[in-house]
């Protein structure tokens, strides 16, 4: 099993993350992005969009982040990161969808301008991206209710969401003391061996 990985890359993180949890080896390919290594053909002729990760499983290429999770959830079920019922399993991909649209590009928008000198930040873009990630915590407040995770057990859902909600500090993203659910959640998903392994 090979991952084409750009370490930075929050859908990266996310398929490392699975990985981890299903406790399965693989060899990791980097991909510079600033390289512009995305782009060769070589690169394209595995995922035409030309972005990472992108895994090859024996003869099987799948790129896409949220593919390539339900693929590896596919193949190696245990431990499950689904539910099993058909209704949790369309909450989990509701969620995936609302972080992997929303919720992590708002988290880039900000990294990227505060990548930027002080002086060239756009100050009322920066405070447009970190109130989405507030409005976002606070819909995950509700989802939270009476649950450990996001989907009642751990799954795709809550590893979706790491990248950014582990770096909402440095981003300059207070969690609302009022979000305990929230608070609890992201405190659940420190401990868990499977993301400490990615340094979070």
């Amino acid at each position: 099993m090979r991952l084409y990985d750009y370490p930075d890359c929050p859908f990266a993180q996310k398929v490392r993350i699975v990985l981890a949890e299903k406790e399965l080896e693989y060899e990791t390919v980097f991909v510079d992005l600033r390289q512009g290594e995305q782009r060769t053909a070589e690169f394209l002729k595995l995922n035409p969009y030309g972005r990472v990760p992108v895994l090859i499983d024996e003869e099987v290429v799948v790129y896409d982040s949220t593919l390539i999770s339900e693929y590896i959830e596919d193949e190696y079920p245990h431990p499950a990161l689904m539910p099993e019922d058909s209704a949790g399993r369309a909450q989990v991909r509701i969620l995936e969808d609302f972080c992997d649209n929303s919720f992590l590009p708002s988290a880039g928008f900000v990294q990227a301008e505060l990548a930027k000198p002080e002086a060239e930040q756009d100050v009322d873009r920066l405070q447009r991206y970190r109130k989405g990630l507030t409005d976002g915590l606070v819909r995950l407040e509700g989802f939270l209710t009476g649950r450990e995770f996001l989907a009642g057990e751990f799954s795709l859902a809550d590893i979706a969401f790491v990248p950014a909600v582990l770096n909402l500090s440095r981003l300059g993203v207070e969690v609302d003391p009022r979000l305990r659910n929230v608070a609890g959640w992201i405190g659940r998903l420190r401990q868990r061996a499977s993301i400490q392994s990615l340094g979070f």
